[in-house]
């Protein structure tokens, strides 16, 4: 039998880049996968205070070139890659002088939320699609952690849904604690709508708050993780209520929880023609 793929989209992992508990989940989980066999890919934004030189991250040429449109404005989009050579991983990083070349990851030095967090949040998520479509390579599972990755599972049950890369992917939202307090530009939802998709499509994320991004993404997903010990009372509801398959906050040291779940909705229709 093949592999299992499974593609970790997230803002943060370790060493790379280490700001909460999404750092340590992302850097431990995948290679706990690939220690049980499955494929994996990992891909994150690179913020302008991860080493280049330290980590040793280099661009993949056959990757870069492509523009990402935000607002009808073309943003080239770079794809650089590195290793973890204890853990025989690789990452890919999604570059734009623009949106990620700063000192800081999502507030200036005083601490003001950056005004561009909304389009540097689609920059990301639209680039990381069309990165793992570019690198031919067809996820079973996607699995997003943290706010910053909340549009993928839209995108996928979307405008990607019939597309070969991920026409048969299964997407895991992992909910953490609240990630920031302030809320996006206002137009986040209009301008996130992508060429085929309408204004319903991205209407749950509204508000652009860090629980209506939560929302938007649990939507769209066919899995929960709660991934921290406390989540939103509207989130835990809405979860309930959507009446999907959950993982509840439990960290084993092998991630066999993990493992389980990505088995069962990968499998998910194999099952249910059985």
């Amino acid at each position: 039998m093949a592999k299992t793929k499974i593609l970790f989209i997230t803002h943060e992992m370790s060493p790379f880049l280490e700001l909460t508990k999404i750092s340590e989940i992302t850097r431990q989980l995948p290679q706990a996968m690939q220690d049980k066999g499955f494929e994996i890919r990992i891909l994150m934004p690179r913020f302008g205070n991860i080493n280049e030189r330290r980590n040793r991250l280099h661009e993949v040429i056959r990757l870069s070139g492509m523009n990402i449109i935000i607002n009808d404005n073309d943003n080239p989009l770079i794809i650089k890659v590195a290793s973890i050579p204890s853990a025989r991983m690789q990452v890919y990083f999604l570059d734009n002088e623009e949106y990620f070349q700063r000192k800081h990851v999502f507030a200036d030095g005083s601490n003001k939320f950056y005004e561009d967090n909304d389009e540097r949040t689609i920059f990301f998520c639209k680039g990381a699609l069309e990165t793992v479509k570019k690198l031919g390579w067809s996820p079973d599972v996607v699995h997003c952690h943290g706010w910053m990755s909340s549009l993928v599972p839209a995108y996928l049950k979307t405008i990607y849904k019939d597309d070969p890369t991920f026409k048969n992917s299964k997407v895991v939202y992992s909910v953490y604690d609240d990630g920031f307090t302030s809320n996006l530009n206002p137009a986040f939802a209009t301008k996130a709508i992508m060429s085929g998709m309408d204004a319903e499509n991205t209407e749950i994320y509204t508000a652009a708050t860090n629980t209506a991004l939560n929302l938007g993404a649990i939507s769209y997903s066919d899995a929960v993780v709660y991934a921290s010990e406390t989540i939103n009372d509207e989130v835990l509801k809405f979860v309930k209520k959507g009446n999907k398959p959950t993982l509840e906050f439990n960290l084993t040291s092998d991630f066999e929880n993990y493992y389980n779940l990505y088995e069962e909705i990968a499998n998910e229709e194999l099952v249910s023609l059985a």
